[in-house]
Order: C-alpha cells, then sequence, then structure tokens
C-alpha cells in the first residue's frame, strides 16, 4: 500500500506540470485517471523524436516526452465537448478526491468542470487549477508557456554568460524547469489541503500559476533584490553570493568547485599551491571574495590550468573540498550513486518490456513509491 493508496485523482491536464504533478501522486500510490482527447491524446504523445523502441529497437508512436510524466496512470479517452463526455467527467469527480486540469481560466466552466460545478457535486473535492498567470490579475486570460514564463519571470535575466563574455545574453534552463516546479508546488497544495480536509471535511480550490512559481523560486537572486536592492546580472556558472563558487577550466576541460566556507577556502587554495592566499586579507573571508571576486579568481584560474580534471578531483576530495565533474545526461545514468540510488527503473510497457525511465527521488522508508504501470 503507497502513502496516498487511498486517494483517487481525476487529472484534466496535459503537457508537463500537471502530468508531472499527477504521476508524483501515482508513484506515491494515488489511482490516478488521466483524461485525453480522443483525437491524438495527450499534446505531448508526439512530441518526438525521440520515440519509444519495441523490443526490437524500431520506434514506436509513443514520444519520449510522453512517457517522461505519465506512468502509473490509467489513460482514458473522454470528448469533454460532449454532454455525454462532459456527464462521464462529473461522475468520476464525485468519486474523485482530487482534480488537477491545465485549461486557460475560464475553460473548464465551459464544460461544467470548473471548482464551483465539481465542488457542488463533491463538497470534499480538492481541485488544482495550473495556469501560466493564476486565475487573478490582468494577465490571468494570458496562456502560458515554460519558455515565455521563463523570461518573463526573471529567471533567464539569471542565467548565461555575463556581458563582455563570449556567448554573453540571457539563456532559459535547459529543461522546462518552471513547468516541473510548478508541478512541484502543486502537489504541495494539494497535500495541504487534503490534510486541512481532515479537519474541515471539506475541500477547496488551489490555484497555481507559472509566473508566481518563477519569481518564488528565484530564491537568494529575488531577496537579493527586495532585501538587498541589488538587481541580479548574468554570471554564467559563478554565484552571486559564494566566492569561488564556479567552474574552471582545468588542462584537459571544465570541473566544479564548490567552496562554501572560509576553512574550505584555506584548504583549496593550499591544494592549488596558493596557501597564502587563504591568509591575505582581500580574501580572508567570503564576504571580501565576493567583494574581490575579479581580483581573486584569474589567480585561482591560473592554477586550476596547470592539471587535469581527474587529478583535481582526486586531490580536491582528498582536502575535502567539494568539487565534481560536469556530467553529460549519459554520464548521469552511469553514476554508480545514480544507479545505487535507483534513479533508472525498468517499468515494462506492453511495446517495450525493457522499457527504461528516471526514478523517483523520494525515499519512504514504510510505504516506498512504486511504479504501478507503464506511460
Amino acid at each position: 500500500m503507497g502513502a496516498l493508496s487511498h486517494l483517487k485523482v481525476l487529472d484534466l491536464s496535459r503537457v508537463l506540470a500537471g502530468p508531472w504533478a499527477s504521476q508524483m501522486l501515482a508513484d506515491l500510490g494515488a489511482q490516478v485517471i488521466k483524461i485525453e482527447n480522443p483525437v491524438g491524446g495527450d499534446d505531448t504523445r508526439a512530441w518526438g523524436p525521440p520515440f519509444m523502441p519495441d523490443a526490437t529497437g524500431e520506434p514506436t508512436a509513443e514520444s519520449a516526452y510522453f512517457a517522461c510524466t505519465n506512468r502509473g496512470k490509467q489513460s482514458v479517452c473522454v470528448d469533454m465537448k460532449s454532454a455525454q463526455g462532459q456527464q462521464v467527467l462529473r461522475e468520476l469527480a464525485a468519486d474523485c478526491d482530487v482534480v488537477i486540469e491545465n485549461f486557460k481560466v475560464g475553460g473548464a466552466a465551459k464544460f461544467g468542470l470548473d471548482y464551483a460545478s465539481l465542488s457542488a457535486i463533491n463538497p470534499r473535492l480538492v481541485y488544482c487549477s495550473i495556469t501560466g498567470f493564476g486565475q487573478t490579475g490582468p494577465l490571468r486570460e494570458r496562456p502560458g508557456y515554460d519558455f515565455l514564463v521563463q523570461a518573463m519571470g526573471g529567471l533567464m535575466s539569471v542565467t548565461g554568460q555575463p556581458d563582455g563574455a563570449a556567448g554573453a545574453g540571457p539563456q532559459k534552463v535547459g529543461v522546462a524547469l518552471t513547468d516541473i516546479m510548478t508541478g512541484l508546488y502543486a502537489i504541495i497544495g494539494v497535500l495541504a489541503a487534503l490534510t486541512e480536509r481532515d479537519r474541515s471535511g471539506l475541500g477547496q480550490h488551489v490555484d497555481l500559476a507559472l509566473l508566481d512559481v518563477t519569481a518564488a523560486t528565484l530564491a537568494n537572486q529575488a531577496t537579493n533584490y527586495l532585501v538587498g536592492g541589488l538587481n541580479p546580472t548574468r554570471l554564467g556558472n559563478a554565484h552571486p553570493n559564494i566566492v569561488p563558487y564556479q567552474s574552471f577550466v582545468a588542462s584537459d576541460g571544465h570541473l566544479i568547485v564548490a567552496v562554501g566556507n572560509d576553512a574550505q577556502f584555506r584548504r583549496y587554495v593550499a591544494v592549488l599551491g596558493l596557501a597564502e592566499l587563504g591568509e591575505d586579507t582581500r580574501f580572508a573571508s567570503n564576504q571580501l571574495r565576493v567583494r574581490n571576486r575579479d581580483t581573486l579568481v584569474p589567480l585561482l584560474q591560473g592554477a586550476m590550468l596547470q592539471r587535469s580534471k581527474a587529478e583535481w578531483l582526486e586531490l580536491l576530495e582528498a582536502a575535502q573540498v567539494p568539487a565534481g565533474p560536469i556530467n553529460t545526461v549519459a554520464e548521469v545514468f552511469q553514476e554508480p550513486q545514480i544507479q545505487a540510488r535507483e534513479m533508472q527503473v525498468n517499468v515494462p510497457h506492453p511495446l517495450n518490456p525493457d522499457l527504461q525511465l528516471v526514478g523517483n527521488p523520494i525515499k519512504l522508508s514504510r510505504t516506498p513509491v512504486e511504479y504501478a504501470s507503464p506511460p
């Protein structure tokens, strides 16, 4: 029995943010009924290549994108534009604990599937709406997309090489992080509402916006502005509040050094053969190192060029200085730690019994996650 095996979820969402949330609920044991358009299904089924290979290695019609976020669900085709389809969905909602949807604002109401309509049938229903800009505010009716909101929400303004450097300019994150974070925040909101329902007996409406989540997850960059009056800029792979905490170039490529305190800094410069920098009054504290970043970093970089990545990683690990390689995705899944943590799992699919998917990172001691069915 999974941690959430007592819950039933009606998933009216598509693409990424909503399905990411419902997949997590499914992994934790909830019964998730995913509603798809009879004409083509979820948009992401066609978002390829790559497409999932069958047992002989030939591509099928199932995209890798769809597979990343729809395991553990029962997919059902329903034409919600028809009166019959709408009645089917109302009957399902009457028997569910949670509804997740990502219609544009007002879209669900056209089908009688909005919170007001469904909560009248099932007052205990927790109803989660995911949109680009939320249910209120001047932009509420705009469609929202991860790439657009990464730009509007400030994430791209702090991602990329700094002005004047090669390749300078704002960059999006390499995955649809705003969608994914919104899906995770949606789960938090849903579980909070379900916990409160245990006391009140009533459900409620959970309103999630991609733009809100992007602003919230600016984290220290946001408070650098709100508290410190500093409007953050792009620093490439450097950190705005910690130095040295960035990538360096060794003789054969890049690696990461993440010095988090003054003791680590002194050990780091000793490994570099620059122990005197640990006593230099310009660099004695992190505050001073941030202030004198432009002087310090070139000194460190010059020393880092003297050895290979592998040599530095061995020396820095021995000195207990946090450092690591910059892995490709292929190298990530060859990493023994990833394999040991079961972050690559086999979820047999009717078209491919050896289907490999990314595992769930939540490790529960008594009610572990389960991969009940393939996408």
